[in-house]
This record gives structure tokens, C-alpha cells and sequence, in this order.
């Protein structure tokens, strides 16, 4: 690696300067000496309540000027260790769920091909079908690590077969995904019958609804975490409604009863063993949250994710 793309020093230029990026890293459409890019896809045509995720990367961006490069927790330096950008946006087709899946995939494939991990911010949740889609055609079917309070596995949405809430029914059905290494962790909130509650556990995915959690505990789900994966290759995605409102109210179809912001970065950082060759963040709807608070807490599961690549490079 020739060239190390890191943050801007904000003891050199201050935090509100500048354009925004993600932790204030170069904005470079490289493949080149990078570990990891950070990709912005705002879309939010998928969604089936409440608009506006498209504006979730750029508020993710704007807050995480105030993260610092060293995780305590992890005791790693993701600025010492790693060469990372912020690639910009695919240029999503807004209204147009379809042609967007095929830009995504052709935007993130270079990536991928390039051999450095993809960190996607949404957007709403459908997004993930098209970044699986630039996964899998590298390394084929992945594991999936779910964080989410819905399933995302309902066949169709109004007759519509592409939404945020049939996501990993497509991914499945297209082969993207190994569902025997594969969990979905969080789920809660009211249904429309108990046959919702096992769709997915029919199609061979492991879930632990946040009703189970409470019950087994956090460790103990993590450990099924780790263990439903092992040595898989593996996607990480994250829907920020798997975190309580009170925590994260910034997004489009809340559930009360969920997580703490502390919750969720432990669970993260825990899963620092498991293979992942790509992540992404979901759900992120700013104008239900002037405070901030849910893109922050958006930006800083990021910083884990990229401080797991930190530590697996170390």
C-alpha cells in the first residue's frame, strides 16, 4: 500500500470546516491503497411509512466530525492502522426501486473487486438487497448478521415485490445470502398474527426477538451470534431501529421496548472475530431528530464497524 488516505487533524482545521465527510476522511472515488470506503446510498423509496432516510448519510456525515480515531474499548487506532475514504453516493434513480439496485451494484462492485470493504449508509432498508448483490458476486453467498426490530422477510408490500420490508426474502430467493450462518437479532413490536413471528425461522434463518434477549441475556446472544456464523464469510447490517426510540427516535417505523445506544455498540464491538466483508447502516430519518442524537449514535456504530477492520488488519 503506497498511499494512506486518513481523517483530517481537527487540532489543525476545526471540526465545522470543511465539506462533509465522514470523519472528516478524503473524499476520493479510489480503489486503490484502501481498506475500506465509506458509501453513501440515500434512497428511501423503499420504505412503507415514513420518508426522509435519504437525508440519513448526509446527517450521519455532518455529526461524525466529532469522532476521534482511538477506541478505547477496542485499544486500536483506526487512523495508525488503516487507509479508509468516503467514496461519495451512488447515484441512486429516486422512485426507481429497480434501476437503483443495478447502480448500486455496479457503484460498490469496483470496491469489492478492489478488495477493500464496503461500509454503506442508507437510506432505508432495501438498499441492502443491491449491496448484497456487489458482495456475493465476489465472494459468494455471505452470512448475514441482522440487527433490526422487523424481519425484512414478507414477500410483498401492496403486490410490490421490492421494499424494505422484503429485502432478505429477495436476497434469499437470488442466492446472496447462507441462511445456515445466517440470524436476525432484535425483532419486537406488535403482528399481524403469530404465523409473522416464524416466517423466517422457516426460510433457515436463526432469530433471537428482543422478547428472547431479554430473557437469555446479551452475552449469551452474542455467543449465538458467534457461533450461528463461525468462519463464514459474513455482512453485517443495522438497522437503527433495533435501538429503543428513547435512544435512536430519528428513524421511520419506530418499535418501542428495544436497546440502549450502550447496547448496541457492546453487541458490535463483540463480533470483532467474525470474518465481515461488508457492513452498512440503515433507517437513519433525520427530520425526527433535530437533536442529532440518532445520526450520532449512527455515526459511532460505524466507527465500531471500521475499528473492527482496525483490529482484524492488526
Amino acid at each position: 500500500m503506497n498511499k494512506k488516505y486518513v481523517p483530517a487533524n481537527s487540532l489543525i482545521s476545526p471540526r465545522f470546516a470543511e465539506v462533509n465527510t465522514f470523519m472528516r476522511l478524503p473524499n476520493v472515488k479510489t480503489t486503490e491503497d484502501i481498506d475500506y470506503a465509506i458509501v453513501g446510498i440515500p434512497f428511501d423509496t423503499g420504505v412503507t411509512y415514513r420518508p426522509g432516510q435519504r437525508f440519513g448519510p448526509n446527517a450521519i456525515r455532518e455529526i461524525s466530525s466529532l469522532i476521534k480515531p482511538y477506541n478505547v474499548p477496542q485499544n486500536v487506532n483506526v487512523a495508525e492502522t488503516l487507509s479508509g475514504v468516503d467514496y461519495g453516493d451512488v447515484s441512486v434513480n429516486p422512485g426507481y426501486i429497480v434501476d437503483t439496485y443495478e447502480r448500486m451494484e455496479a457503484g460498490l462492485l469496483p470496491i469489492v473487486e478492489g478488495g477493500a470493504i464496503p461500509i454503506c449508509l442508507g437510506g432505508d432498508h432495501s438498499i441492502t438487497l443491491g449491496e448484497l448483490r456487489a458482495i456475493a458476486k465476489v465472494h459468494g453467498p455471505v452470512a448475514l448478521v441482522h440487527f433490526d426490530s422487523h424481519f425484512d422477510t414478507i414477500d410483498e408490500y401492496f403486490g410490490k415485490k421490492y421494499n424494505h420490508g422484503t429485502v432478505f426474502k429477495r436476497a434469499l430467493e437470488e442466492g446472496l445470502i447462507d441462511v445456515k450462518h445466517s440470524i436476525q437479532v432484535g425483532m419486537r413490536g406488535t403482528f399481524y398474527s403469530a404465523d409473522d413471528l416464524n416466517g423466517s425461522r422457516d426460510f433457515g434463518f436463526e432469530v433471537i426477538t428482543s422478547f428472547e434477549m431479554r430473557e437469555i441475556g446479551i452475552e449469551e446472544t452474542i455467543k449465538r451470534i458467534i457461533d450461528r456464523v463461525g468462519a463464514k464469510k459474513a455482512f453485517l447490517t443495522f438497522d437503527i431501529d433495533f435501538v429503543d426510540p428513547a435512544y435512536a427516535p430519528g428513524t421511520g417505523t419506530i418499535e418501542v421496548g428495544g436497546w440502549s445506544g450502550a447496547d448496541a455498540l457492546h453487541m458490535v464491538r463483540s463480533l470483532k472475530d467474525i470474518n465481515f466483508v461488508g457492513y452498512d447502516m440503515v433507517e437513519v430519518l433525520p427530520a425526527f431528530d433535530p437533536s442529532q442524537i440518532t445520526a450520532f449514535l449512527a455515526a459511532n456504530i460505524v466507527f465500531e464497524f471500521i475499528s473492527i477492520i482496525a483490529l482484524q488488519k492488526k
